[in-house]
């Protein structure tokens, strides 16, 4: 049969970019705009069935998905093996999407590069059309990536330093409070652990000296005796800083995320990580975890020979979509690294996906992270919802989530009614509503 007949051809797709709410959430770049772009994907066949993606909303990644969107029509939503090739075809390097050592904020997953920001494109569409096929099929997603290992994925508390509020009392107003020593990390915990049953905790460092976070890391383990906790400086420290913070948490860490920058950066730290004496240092077997210096296929045979990294942490938006994700997930296992899952300021559609793809992977060795419920806007009708950490995975057809059209507008009117001052997200930017002289710190910072 045709896939005229089944419907499952691609009739329109609509791209509507968003402004979201985020916190005064605070890293080593700066603090988060309190607006964020998100793109909306919507793929529509001609069976009627509309399938939903998102991704970055900058406007380096909309310069990509426009073009791509129009060349989409006529073609079936089950072609994803084509999606890179058309992608190749019709969408040029956006100005700017290259830049000797430039981070790629939006993501902090090192240098910034048109490659990079076609698979993020392309990771919208691709959950799109799965999210359509599984629709007009009735099957879920996860059942079209070859059936769930699991009900029930296990997410991470995302902690942050934080302020009150936004510089100027720009922003959506919360109820949170700053967070800007330990007693402020540990009550920010407590509370999404009374919340949603978060028994993972990751906090977010490079913002300020290594002590001030290993204290924070120490209160976290008092407070939460046994429990996992993870800590992301985002490649501000030092080779030797490094060393020595593993030093520090090595008995509470379940692992040391990104605390340096670059592969040859991170291979030092874990080859000084694997001379420790056993029983001296008490830091040897420490796993080095990052979504910062593999975020492609490319970027895996150095980290992997030179043993850089212990655990991936996968992220369909960096990788190139879901079915990525699971080769991703394939060539970690035949290594012998550990996976875990990145999140980062994102909506419900990208959670549901991000559930979706995890419920089947066999070997997700540890909980994913969660930036969701930070997120006080939606696009959904309801809230994708924690119990006991985790989120319960959906059996309906494709995401198993609804569009609410009514918010859907009302963040796409915050969009058009910026002046472009919030399009492009940019935390040093932001910064400087606080401190005009911020420049975003070197790496090493310590």
């Amino acid at each position: 049969m045709t896939d005229a007949r089944h419907g499952l051809t691609i009739t329109e797709v609509r791209l509507t970019p968003v402004l979201v709410a985020d916190p005064p959430l605070l890293n080593t770049q700066g603090v988060h705009q309190p607006y964020i772009p998100r793109l909306i994907i919507e793929v529509t066949t001609e069976g009627g069935a509309t399938g939903l993606g998102e991704t970055y909303g900058d406007t380096a990644y909309l310069a990509l998905a426009q073009p791509l969107a129009g060349a989409l029509i006529g073609r079936s939503v089950t072609d994803l093996n084509g999606l890179p090739e058309l992608a190749a075809e019709v969408c040029g390097d956006p100005p700017g999407a290259t830049g000797a050592g430039a981070v790629d904020v939006g993501g902090l997953r090192g240098v910034r590069t048109a490659g990079k920001l076609r698979l993020s494109v392309l990771s919208g569409f691709e959950v799109a059309c799965l999210d359509a096929w599984g629709r007009t099929t009735g099957l879920p997603v996860h059942a079209l990536l070859g059936g769930k290992v699991r009900d029930r994925v296990e997410f991470s508390a995302y902690l942050f330093y934080r302020w009150a509020e936004h510089p100027g009392g720009r922003g959506e107003p919360d109820d949170w409070g700053a967070a800007l020593d330990p007693a402020g990390v540990v009550a920010q915990a407590r509370r999404f652990a009374d919340t949603h049953g978060f028994t993972s905790f990751k906090l977010k460092g490079g913002v300020f000296p290594p002590d001030e976070e290993i204290a924070a890391v120490r209160a976290l383990a008092a407070e939460f005796p046994g429990r996992p906790l993870r800590l992301d400086p985002n490649g501000a420290w030092s080779v030797p800083t490094s060393c020595r913070v593993a030093d520090e948490l090595a008995d509470v860490l379940e692992y040391l995320e990104d605390p340096t920058s670059g592969t040859a950066g991170m291979a030092e730290v874990a080859a000084a990580l694997r001379g420790a004496r056993p029983g001296a240092s008490g830091r040897a077997g420490l796993p080095l975890a990052t979504n910062m210096c593999v975020t492609t296929f490319d970027e895996i045979a150095e980290a992997f020979a030179r043993d850089a990294v212990q655990i991936v942490l996968a992220d369909h938006h960096y990788w190139g979509g879901l079915r990525n994700t699971r080769e991703l997930a394939a060539v970690c296992r035949t290594f012998g690294v550990g996976l875990s899952m990145h999140s980062n300021t994102h909506l419900g559609i990208s959670l549901a996906a991000m559930t979706q793809v995890a419920a089947t992977v066999p070997h997700l060795d540890h909980a994913c992270d969660s930036h969701y419920p930070w997120q006080t806007e939606d696009v959904l009708t309801e809230r994708i919802g924690f119990s006991d950490g985790r989120v319960d995975v959906s059996d309906a057809p494709g995401l198993g989530i609804t569009l609410d059209r009514d918010r859907l507008a009302a963040l796409h009117r915050r969009w058009l009614a910026d002046d472009g001052g919030l399009r492009d997200r940019d935390d040093a930017a932001a910064m400087r509503h606080a401190d005009p002289g911020w420049v975003t710190p070197a790496t090493p910072r310590w």
